[in-house]
C-alpha cells in the first residue's frame, strides 16, 4: 500500500523538485513580504528574529497575569482558526499549541487519528491538507515522517487559499518549535550570568534520531562563543549532517562518551530518551544506558548555575529525586513551550506590535 506522501507525490507537479532542494534553498519559499509564514526548519531563524519573539513571549506572559491582560490577549486572533493535525502520539506539543492559541482568542479544531479521516479511504495528503485550509487559517502539524512538514506548505503555498504550516515536529528530522522554546529556556535560566552568549551546552542520549537536539543544534549559529558537547552511546552519536554544519558556521563541538567527565564543564545539560519509535523496540534495542542518565549523585558534579533540561517525556534519563533540585529546568521549560508558541502564532499573524503596544 503507497503512503500518504507517495499518494502526494504523484498527483502533485513539482512537489518532488522542490523536495530535492536544499534547505537554503527551500528556506525563502516559506517567507512572504520580508515575514516568516510557514515555520518549518530552525535554520530559518536569525538572531534578531530569537530575540524578538523571546521579548514577546515574556510580554504575553506578563499580560496573562490579569483579567484585562488576558481579555486583550484573546481579542488578537478571536478572527482566527486553528487546525492541530497531530497524526503522532503527543502531549506536551499538543496542549502547549492548543492552550497558546486559547490564550490569543483562536478557535481550535484537531485531527489525531488518520484512521478515523478519509484517509483510510484513499484521499491524498493534497487533498487532506486542502480540506483543512477550507475552514481554518493556521495549521499545526506532527507527523511521523521526516520532511512532511515543508510538504504540506509546499502544498498549501501553491492553492488559492494558502494558509501558513507550523512544524510540530516532523519524524526524526526537526522540531523547530521546541528548538524555540529550549532557546527561550536557556535564555531565561542563563537571564543574571549574561544570557546564552559563551556557554556550553551538553547533549545527551540518542542524539541520531533526537529532532529535538538537531534542531537546538542549527540555531547556535546565532549566539556568541558557544561550545557544544555531544555525549552518546556510539549507536546514537549525532549525524554528519549536524556536524557538518557546526563546522561550516565555525561552532565547537565535542564528541563523547564518557557523561560524567561533561557534567562540571557545561553551564546547561538537555537530556534525551531512546527515540524507539524511529526504529527498533524494547526486544531487539536495549532502553536503558545507565552511563547516560542523570542520577541525584551528579548533582554535586555539576556547576550552581547548570540548567538540567529535557524536552520530555523521560523514562530512565532522570532520578526523579532530582525534580526537587532548582537546577532541574524540565518543567519550567515544558511551561514556556505555550508561551514562545504563542508569541510564534502572534508573529504569523502580524500581532506582535499589538502586544507591544501595551508596554509603551
Amino acid at each position: 500500500m503507497k503512503t500518504v506522501v507517495e499518494q502526494t507525490r504523484q498527483t502533485i507537479p513539482g512537489l518532488e523538485e522542490f523536495c530535492s532542494q536544499k534547505t537554503d534553498e527551500q528556506i525563502p519559499f516559506f517567507s512572504r513580504d520580508g515575514r516568516l509564514f510557514d515555520i518549518i526548519y530552525g535554520q530559518q531563524f536569525d538572531r534578531e528574529f530569537l530575540d524578538q519573539l523571546c521579548h514577546l513571549a515574556d510580554l504575553i506572559r506578563q499580560l496573562a497575569r490579569t483579567k484585562t491582560g488576558s481579555r486583550q490577549l484573546r481579542s488578537l486572533l478571536e478572527h482566527k482558526r486553528a487546525m492541530l493535525y497531530f497524526v503522532q502520539p503527543s502531549t506536551r506539543t499538543f496542549l502547549s499549541f492548543l492552550n497558546a492559541c486559547h490564550l490569543l482568542g483562536m478557535k481550535v479544531s484537531e485531527s489525531r487519528e488518520t484512521s478515523t479521516s478519509s484517509e483510510v479511504k484513499g484521499e491524498s495528503a493534497e487533498d487532506t491538507l486542502c480540506t483543512f485550509a477550507s475552514y481554518v487559517d493556521l495549521i499545526i502539524s506532527r507527523h511521523p515522517e521526516a520532511g512532511f512538514a515543508q510538504k504540506a506548505a509546499w502544498v498549501l503555498n501553491n492553492t488559492e487559499r494558502p494558509v501558513p504550516v507550523i512544524n510540530g515536529g516532523s519524524g526524526p528530522d526537526q522540531h523547530p518549535t521546541q528548538a524555540l522554546l529550549d532557546i527561550y529556556t536557556l535564555q531565561r535560566e542563563f537571564r543574571s550570568i549574561g544570557g546564552l552568549d559563551g556557554k556550553k551546552i551538553a547533549m545527551v542520549g540518542d542524539l541520531k534520531r533526537g529532532r529535538t537536539v538537531r534542531s537546538l543544534s542549527y540555531l547556535m549559529k546565532n549566539y556568541r562563543d558557544v561550545t557544544i558537547y555531544y555525549v552518546a552511546p556510539n549507536e546514537f552519536r549525532m549525524k554528519s549532517d549536524i556536524t557538518s554544519f557546526l563546522e561550516k558556521q565555525g561552532i565547537p563541538y565535542h564528541e563523547s562518551d564518557d557523561f560524567e567527565s561533561v557534567m562540571p564543564e557545561v553551564d546547561a545539560i538537555y537530556m534525551t530518551r531512546v527515540q524507539n519509535e524511529y526504529g527498533g523496540g524494547p526486544e531487539d534495542e536495549p532502553t536503558d544506558y545507565p552511563d547516560f542518565h542523570f542520577k541525584a549523585e551528579h548533582l554535586s558534579l555539576i556547576q550552581p548555575h547548570c540548567s538540567i533540561m529535557h524536552p520530555l517525556p523521560r523514562r530512565y534519563e532522570i532520578d526523579v529525586l532530582v525534580d526537587q533540585d532548582p537546577r532541574a529546568a524540565y518543567w519550567r521549560q515544558e511551561r514556556n513551550g505555550m508561551w514562545i508558541r504563542a508569541a510564534l502564532i502572534a508573529y504569523i499573524f502580524g500581532q506582535e506590535q499589538e502586544v507591544f503596544s501595551e508596554f509603551k
